[in-house]
């Protein structure tokens, strides 16, 4: 099982790719910002609460969705950048294991313990 749903989030984050392809951005602006949604573990430093709603934030493919429709309605390239690179890189990290964040800690996700 776990094969098969790191297969589903490789094909996310070649969604994310193609979504980031559209946009008149250079190729390397995808290869500096993939990291940057990680700024959202600054909140652990607030504590366990605040940190998991603030990696949570920005590591939902939800919001990311969210952000480049929203971008897309008003024709805005920067919120459809924004919302790229959000889902690329929450597909990138749930290939790498790291899910959404309880309250408990850092460590404990939606797929099981780090």
């Amino acid at each position: 099982m776990k094969t098969t749903l790191k297969l589903e989030e490789l094909a996310q984050f070649g969604l994310g790719i193609y979504f980031f392809s559209v946009l008149p951005f250079a190729w390397w602006w995808f290869l500096v910002l993939l990291l940057a949604p990680d700024i959202g573990m600054i909140g652990y430093a607030f504590g366990n609460k605040t940190g998991a709603f603030l990696y949570n934030l920005f590591h939902h493919k939800g919001v990311a969705i969210a952000i480049y429709l929203t971008g897309i309605y008003l024709q805005n390239n920067i919120l459809m950048l924004v919302g790229a690179i959000l889902f690329a890189h929450a597909a990138f990290d749930r290939i790498l294991g790291y899910g959404l964040k309880y309250e408990k800690g850092f460590k404990f996700t939606h797929l099981g313990d780090l």
